[in-house]
């Protein structure tokens, strides 16, 4: 058994393409994988993640070919994840997803056993939730693009990602609004605008215009758009509605149409800064950017809003998921007073 994975390889996997004599060549494994990837619209990221796990189980197993594979091939390199590289169940799960999508959407074989593959059962864990003062402290430590990013996730409830991928068009200044697109689970949601944001937002995006017209004027200032859209709208790509609220500030190479653009802000970015102010303010809690979503949940909850109202605000498919978020209101022990509160109390 292979005890360590190659980070870099560039291998071409022809080896994992047999065509029959005479037949025209058949695009090698992972090329397939990507293609069958794209034309399900997954993120660039999920192909990315699958390649990478399909290349692990291929190397695991000696560079066997998975068609000549089968489910205990799979379990067993589950098993090896799970006993020799202790991974967590999370990780676990998703080189099951990507193993299963190879199976049944690439190579197109249904495995019997698949329905009896077992996943990892994730452990239950509590959202980690700052207090009011903790995220003002926060908030207090950021400037610039990163201050007005932090507000948003703790004033609007995004996500990290839907934050950096918003773009000019998402942002209604007129009815203090943000459209999140194509969110987790591909559905569109709105959520507010925080006022506090408006005008430092407006003087943001007045520079960011002025960077697009440079871009412009230097043969650039495209912008990657989703699904079929630059087919559909052949200019849509360079009009300032599409551009991202939060720009990189370097124009680099579209890693699947090969051309040069600029890329929304590297969520990296923010993960630093917050990380750092969690730190400098000596906060023990385990947080980050995601906290901050989590507190934007439990504080509305806490001011009296309807747990529908905040459930549509997140998101949420399911009204079970945003109850997670009513443990803090319970403050501790599921509200029930300590008898150490009480002891001397009749005495």
């Amino acid at each position: 058994m292979a005890k360590r994975f190659p980070q870099n390889n560039n291998e071409t996997f022809n080896s994992l393409s047999p065509t029959a004599a005479g037949d025209a060549p058949k695009p090698r494994l992972l090329d397939q994988v990507r293609n069958c990837i794209r034309r399900r619209h997954y993120s660039i990221r999920t192909e990315q993640t699958y390649v990478d796990w399909i290349k692990r189980y291929i190397y695991f197993h000696k560079k066997q070919h998975p068609e000549d594979m089968d489910e205990n091939h799979i379990t067993d390199f589950l098993n090896y994840l799970a006993v020799d590289r202790k991974v967590a169940s999370s990780t676990q799960n998703q080189a099951l997803c990507a193993l299963v999508f190879l199976y049944r959407h690439v190579l197109k074989k249904d495995l019997p056993q698949f329905e009896n593959l077992i996943h990892a059962k994730r452990p239950s864990k509590l959202p980690v939730v700052f207090t009011r003062e903790e995220v003002r402290d926060i908030l207090l430590q950021l400037e610039g693009v990163t201050w007005i990013m932090g507000q948003l996730l703790y004033g609007a409830g995004l996500r990290v990602m839907e934050c950096v991928r918003l773009r000019i068009k998402d942002i209604d200044f007129g009815y203090r609004q943000i459209t999140v697109r194509d969110g987790k689970g591909h559905k569109d949601r709105i959520t507010m605008l925080p006022v506090i944001i408006v005008e430092p937002l407006k003087r943001h995006l007045e520079k960011t215009k002025k960077a697009h017209e440079l871009d412009l004027e230097a043969g650039f200032g495209k912008v990657f758009l989703p699904y079929a859209l630059e087919r559909k709208y052949p200019h849509a790509n360079k009009s300032w509605d599409w551009q991202y609220v939060f720009p990189a500030s370097r124009r680099s190479i579209d890693p699947r149409s090969g051309a040069e653009q600029r890329h929304h802000l590297s969520e990296a970015v923010l993960q630093r800064a917050i990380k750092k102010a969690i730190k400098t303010n000596n906060i023990s809690k385990p947080g980050s950017c995601h906290s901050m979503r989590h507190s934007f949940a439990t504080h509305l909850l806490e001011s009296g809003y309807d747990i529908r109202t905040v459930q549509e605000l997140l998101g949420h498919k399911d009204v079970s998921t945003t109850m997670i978020y009513t443990h803090v209101l319970n403050k501790g022990g599921k509200g029930v007073q300590s008898p150490s509160d009480t002891l001397f109390q009749d005495a």
